[in-house]
């Protein structure tokens, strides 16, 4: 049957309107993302996590409409922390620019971000804050590498940490060299805000690494002063406040049910900046605290990578849950990629693993035989599975952790090396200080397997794994890693 031009032109407009309404309802499921990110606060820092002095009522409601994550784990160091993050691997697999293996990773271009995989879907994507992947510098770094070249819409933030000064940018534009840190915490909420209000009709993933509680510290007059844990515990308290007005301006802008909000943090707290190396306690103490356990940042103790972790996402996340399960924030960008319908790439090795089924409370989906790899630069100084970690064998002056070798980041009593394994039962020694190998010679020989199972992966201090990659090699592949002198 011959049909008429002007039936066939009606037809093939009614399956364009059938193809784009589905591609539109599509898009209208892919759930938001915000994921907010500190920079050294500690496990104790918070209130529902323990923290006696410092006031955190919105985190505090926002675990307790969410999760609460007990056993969530970062890098020892804030760089290595960012990477891992952004590419679901661990900073000894990643590539940087120049086949090298910087203290801060200079991720190399062809590495893939969370960004740059959410994008295929249709997000619009932005980072507010600390993104140091493109040279731990103010000045000086590869504008090659900055946000807005790695998969991000927008940018509005900062090169590297404040150690001096932050240089603020929006996009790849200088708007104030030395700007007012005071200001930093409401300013990155505010554009984040911003944004979403402008996408809240397209899928977004926000990204928010706050510039604190890394030191130096400053807070705004509404907040500069109040909490008794001094200058620290004011800044603690301003971000608490910000992360509430991110979620109330998600549930006025009637995208509570279908958003997911992800706080945690990118390290233990630095334990520099207090008296003796204490867990923070005093007011006059610019660094935080690691509650119960072991020293902090820059260490692989469980003070310094056991990071507050909680997830927000009313309908979907169950409300005044705890999830004890091993977790990382190598698992985010697996986890996002399948909650937004995504590809994760095929072509190299990703560490991180969907965790969505912790998100809604299903546990008992949870991978059993888990484990956690623990790397101070680029040397694997202990694995964790189950309520089982163990040290391996280390010098108390580690080569493959220079320039962290001497480690003066953390306290003498914890700059210590190990003869032989050190077991330790995380359920009844979160302070880690109980050898209990000989008790358990099954499970120490099990955990040292796995270790060499990773360095043959991933490699060791003293070895380059067969999974490391190197995108800049013309050569031979170097047999240690290429660490600069």
């Amino acid at each position: 049957m011959k049909i008429s031009s002007s039936l066939a032109r009606c037809l093939c407009l009614a399956v364009q309107i059938v193809v784009c309404g589905s591609t539109l309802a599509e898009t209208e499921q892919r759930p938001n993302f915000v994921i907010i990110f500190t920079d050294d606060q500690g496990y104790g820092d918070v209130g529902c996590y323990g923290s006696p002095d410092i006031r955190t009522p919105r985190l505090d409601a926002m675990a307790a409409e969410g999760m609460k994550f007990t056993s969530f784990y970062a890098q020892p160091i804030c760089g290595p922390s960012r990477a891992a993050l952004m590419t679901g691997c661990y900073p000894m697999r990643v590539a940087e620019r120049g086949d090298t293996k910087q203290i801060h990773p200079i991720l190399h271009s062809d590495e893939i971000t969370i960004a740059e995989i959410l994008k295929t879907k249709g997000y619009a994507t932005a980072c507010f804050g600390k993104w140091d992947l493109a040279k731990h510098a103010q000045e000086g770094f590869f504008m090659d590498l900055f946000p807005t070249r790695q998969g991000f819409d927008y940018f509005f933030g900062t090169p590297t940490s404040n150690d001096r000064i932050a240089n603020l940018y929006r996009n790849e534009t200088l708007i104030e060299p030395k700007t007012d840190m005071a200001t930093l915490t409401r300013r990155y909420t505010d554009e984040a805000i911003g944004f979403m209000r402008k996408h809240k009709e397209d899928p977004f993933f926000v990204y928010l690494p706050h510039t604190m509680p890394h030191t130096r510290l400053d807070a705004s007059p509404q907040f500069k002063g109040k909490s008794k844990r001094g200058l620290y515990g004011d800044v603690i308290e301003e971000i608490d406040f910000n992360v509430g007005r991110v979620l109330d301006a998600v549930t006025e802008m009637g995208l509570a049910d279908n958003t997911y909000v992800i706080f945690t943090s990118d390290n233990g707290p630095w334990l520099t900046k207090n008296k003796d190396y204490a867990n923070g306690r005093l007011p006059s103490d610019h660094g935080g605290s690691a509650g119960p356990l072991r020293s902090g940042k820059v260490s692989t103790f469980e003070g310094g990578v056991r990071v507050p972790c909680i997830v927000w996402g009313p309908g979907r996340v169950p409300a005044g849950t705890t999830c004890d399960s091993i977790a990382s924030t190598l698992d985010l960008l697996p986890t996002l990629a399948a909650l937004a319908d995504a590809e994760t790439p095929s072509d190299r090795v990703i560490d991180g693993e969907d965790i969505r089924h912790l998100f809604h409370g299903e546990f008992d989906k949870a991978t059993a035989d888990k484990a956690y790899y623990y790397y101070l630069r680029v040397h694997l100084q202990a694995v964790r599975q189950g309520q089982w970690k163990l040290h391996l064998p280390r010098d108390a002056e580690p080569i493959g952790a220079a320039p962290f070798r001497r480690n003066t980041h953390i306290a003498p009593a914890d700059r210590i090396g190990f003869d032989s394994p050190f077991l330790v039962d995380l359920e009844n020694d979160l302070g880690e200080t109980t050898n209990v190998a000989d008790e358990h010679p099954q499970i120490t020989q099990r955990l040292l397997g796995l270790a060499e199972t990773m360095r043959e992966d991933l490699g060791d201090y003293n070895r380059v794994g067969k999974n490391m990659r190197f995108f800049d090699t013309n050569g031979p592949r170097p047999t240690t890693p290429p660490v600069p002198q």
